[in-house]
């Protein structure tokens, strides 16, 4: 597998690279990826899916210049910033036969970076969240298309957790665990540093060769034709 650690210069940037490379490896141009990347300042991300008015304080995020984005995978809405760590993977559905359902696939995925991070008492929790004693650190999120599937995810390792509640609503549906709990007391940074966390994922998947021919033309024609378009990010 190939890796790639690279941050763009906007959010749109990176929600579009994502993308290319799924439909990069799709058309066949490219293979199997691990991206690796954050985003050092407060920004909203919705899922496909999500509505806006539901999962955001609008009025909050404008009056702090918050950027509000939609991605094109799937899950719940989340609040990147310092501390962080957004991974993305490109893999091919024979890679293993656990991957050709979406259930099967969440379960290896997220088995796999929880046996990589080694850390006691990490849990796959909720549909698609990874959970270190009860409190959520890791969102997921899919996106599939005939051949490769894009898992989105995050790990929390020194986010200022206190943060999310300013931006966000507490969402309308809620995993069982949760427990009704508030942002600030449902998640939890993980004891690992930026550098650990980059090294145990491209450990879990064998990802040892760098992905130097990323596709630029399509994450810059999807970034005009999408994500910096506001009826794309506020559509629901």
């Amino acid at each position: 597998m190939q890796h790639l650690d690279l941050t763009l210069p906007t959010v749109a940037d990176n929600l579009a690279l994502d993308e290319a490379l799924l439909l990069g490896a799709e058309s066949g141009a490219i293979g199997e990826v691990l991206r690796i990347w954050e985003w050092r300042e407060p920004a909203v991300v919705l899922g496909s899916a999500c509505r806006l008015a539901e999962d955001v304080d609008v009025a909050a995020c404008d009056a702090e210049s918050v950027p509000i984005l939609r991605r094109s995978s799937g899950g719940g809405t989340v609040l990147l910033s310092a501390g962080c760590l957004l991974f993305s993977l490109i893999l091919r559905y024979d890679h293993d036969p656990a991957l050709s359902e979406i259930r099967s696939s969440y379960l290896y995925i997220l088995g796999h970076i929880a046996q990589a991070l080694a850390i006691d008492g990490i849990t796959a929790a909720g549909t698609s969240d990874l959970a270190l004693g009860g409190r959520k650190f890791s969102g997921n999120a899919q996106q599939r298309k005939r051949h490769f599937l894009l898992h989105h995810g995050t790990l929390l390792y020194a986010f200022d957790l206190s943060s999310v509640g300013r931006y966000l609503r507490l969402p309308p549906r809620q995993p069982e665990y949760r427990a009704g709990r508030e942002h600030a007391e449902f998640l939890i940074n993980l004891p690992l540093s930026a550098n650990e966390l980059k090294q145990r994922l491209r450990d879990a998947w064998g990802a040892r060769t760098l992905l130097r021919d990323w596709p630029e033309d399509l994450t810059r024609q999807l970034k005009t034709e999408k994500y910096d378009r506001r009826e794309w990010s506020y559509r629901r």
